[in-house]
């Protein structure tokens, strides 16, 4: 649960051996590579978009819902022809669609007014026809208009009517625009459309016939990726003369493979540690078992590499906080019943292995909290059962709920800080966020001290805290240097300003009393949508039935989706938002691997 220290390596050899160099580096896959020259200008003149092109071909062919049987050898393979044609035929299946679509809109406009074909201009001397639809309650303003006309369909609602005059009727003639129907016919335009699906068709085909290459390509799509990074590495190095050096950072445990790997082809080797003006990427390393703590951490800010890692911190208090607002065991036993369905396919990939243990936990503790609540599909069991012994909880009590959404804000809160205390460099920096922990356990003691009977003996702990922090704050809140009675009050002034934070301290505390109201929203809905089930059962004998196990299903399935939904953007906010804000400053960038991928052919 740490960040993985680096060593900044540069290599150095002649530059007839760069490729093998380079190449030999990709299989070594540990190392970051730094650009030596402008890599900007370099890499804007080579085109990476032969990969996604192979890429985006093999996604076509594997979304392909039938598939043939696959060829792995004894025939020849044209990679560039493969792709071609798959990226032909989605182009083509895309128009075909688009096509078919505008069409059957079309069919659908005009079939009310029939299969007809308009007339030559002469046969109609010099009239025009004029089409309307209007409707019914509104077709005696055609009447009283005066124009030539004719309803040639009618339905429940709108008449169809066609005007013959030279020229446009007036606005205040007809009730309604006119409608635009085409000089082509019905007919034709079904002829067009049958046909289109017929082109669609044979597309979909040739997509089918091109899956038989899918194994290949995805083998092919490896070695395309990884000459295309080697190329891009290449722009990357330093060259003179007839010398090249290329420079990146290497975990240190890393450093004797590379030594070894110098040695063998000759290279001069250098290896530093990261200088005061370096900005090293951050490599996060976690057990299996929070490691999807990282993958959270990574989806929306790296830490700097000179930071903390926080992966353990969110993993636990997001698998918490998304219990609380989901705050049902039905729930939760059904989203666990799902991951077990998905538990195999998940651990195909290193990502997917993460993902379901953090589900498992969040999952865990879903069920634990929502037993501690009683709630099962927004039902409490009756006093006589065993579940309702160990229903220690009231979702409906709000000051006591509250109380814990509160007293979570404080504990979340106060470990930030304690643990940006830790990692401070001086015990005058780490004053600061020591400060910040008195004045939020003090300012939680005092309002406990209002709402509960201990009201002495917290509110003289509360008291004391605050103004314990607030002396903290005023006099080390600066690391102004105090030279002269000037800078001793710019100093102190710095501390006042400091504390302009109580407001945004106590605002984030409160921030979490969300976990509690958004429990306490989905058990109502889930408790909304059982009274409603119930009272259509007895509301109609027989089909009530039916229709009370649709609104159960439908409406549970609902309730479900948007718990999902907030126990993520919630669960993750409080943590990258309130906790964030006290405990990681620095932002950081990823640490990407120059490594070779997949199995070469």
């Amino acid at each position: 649960m740490a960040i993985v220290k680096l060593n900044k390596l540069t290599l150095c050899g002649f530059l007839s051996d760069k490729s093998g160099v380079l190449a030999e580096l990709q299989a070594l896959g540990s190392m970051h590579l730094i650009a030596l020259q402008n890599a900007d200008q370099n890499l804007s003149s080579h085109n990476p978009g032969y990969s996604e092109a192979a890429a985006e071909a093999l996604k076509f062919l594997a979304d392909c819902p039938r598939k043939r049987q696959q060829i792995t050898r004894g025939q020849p393979f044209d990679l560039d022809s493969i792709i071609n044609q798959a990226l032909t035929i989605k182009r083509r299946i895309r128009e075909l669609t688009d096509l078919a679509d505008a069409l059957d809109k079309r069919i659908k406009e005009i079939e009310p007014w029939g299969d007809f074909r308009l007339p030559n201009q002469a046969d109609l001397g010099g009239l025009h026809l004029w089409f309307y639809i209007v409707p019914l309650g509104m077709l005696h303003h055609v009447k009283q208009s005066g124009l030539i006309w004719q309803v040639v369909h009618e339905n429940n609602l709108n008449a169809y009517v066609v005007v013959i005059s030279a020229t446009e009727p007036e606005e205040q003639l007809m009730p309604v625009p006119r409608t635009h129907v085409g000089s082509i016919p019905l007919s034709q335009l079904r002829r067009e459309y049958a046909d289109t699906l017929l082109h669609l068709e044979d597309q979909q085909a040739e997509r089918e016939s091109l899956t038989r290459w899918i194994g290949l390509l995805s083998l092919h799509l490896c070695d395309v990726q990884n000459r295309e990074e080697l190329q891009q590495a290449q722009l990357l190095t330093y060259d003179k003369d007839h010398i090249f050096a290329v420079q990146g950072w290497v975990p240190v445990d890393q450093i004797t493979a590379y030594q070894q790997f110098a040695e063998s082809l000759g290279l001069a080797m250098l290896v530093d540690n990261p200088g005061p003006n370096d900005q090293p990427p951050t490599l996060l390393n976690n057990p299996l078992q929070v490691a999807g703590g990282q993958d959270l951490v990574n989806f929306y800010q790296t830490p700097g590499y000179r930071g903390w890692d926080p992966s353990a911190a969110v993993f636990f208090s997001f698998a918490s906080f998304f219990a609380m607002i989901l705050s049902d065991a039905g729930y939760a036993a059904v989203l666990a019943i799902l991951l077990a369905l998905k538990w195999r396919s998940l651990g195909d990939s290193l990502r997917g292995q993460r993902l379901r243990i953090l589900a498992l936990d969040t999952l865990a503790l879903s069920i634990i909290w929502g037993v501690l609540l009683g709630s099962y599909f927004g039902y409490t069991p009756s006093a006589e059962s065993g579940l309702y012994r160990l229903k220690l909880l009231d979702l409906n009590d709000f000051d006591s709920m509250m109380r814990i959404s509160v007293a979570v804000g404080v504990f979340h809160i106060m470990l930030a800080n304690l643990i940006k205390a830790y990692y401070q460099v001086s015990w005058t920096t780490r004053l600061v966020p020591i400060a910040w922990i008195a004045m939020v356990i003090g300012g939680f003691c005092y309002w406990l001290s209002i709402v509960t009977t201990f009201q002495t003996i917290l509110e003289s702990i509360g008291l004391s805290l605050l103004g314990f922090g607030i002396v903290l704050l005023l006099f080390f809140g600066s690391d102004r240097p105090v030279q002269s009675p000037a800078t001793a009050f710019f100093r102190l002034f710095d501390g006042l300003k400091q504390l302009i934070g109580i407001t945004q301290l106590f605002g984030d505390v409160l921030s979490y009393m969300r976990l509690f109201a958004l429990g306490l929203a989905s058990a109502s809905m889930a408790l909304t949508f059982n009274q409603l089930a119930l009272q259509v059962l007895h509301a109609l004998p027989g089909p009530g039935l039916l229709f009370c196990i649709l609104i159960l299903l439908i409406g549970h399935a609902l309730n479900l989706v948007l718990c999902l939904m907030s126990g993520v953007v919630h669960g993750l906010r409080l943590n990258f938002i309130e906790f964030y804000n006290w405990s990681v400053s620095d932002e950081g960038y990823p640490f990407k691997a120059f490594y070779k991928r997949g199995v070469h052919s």
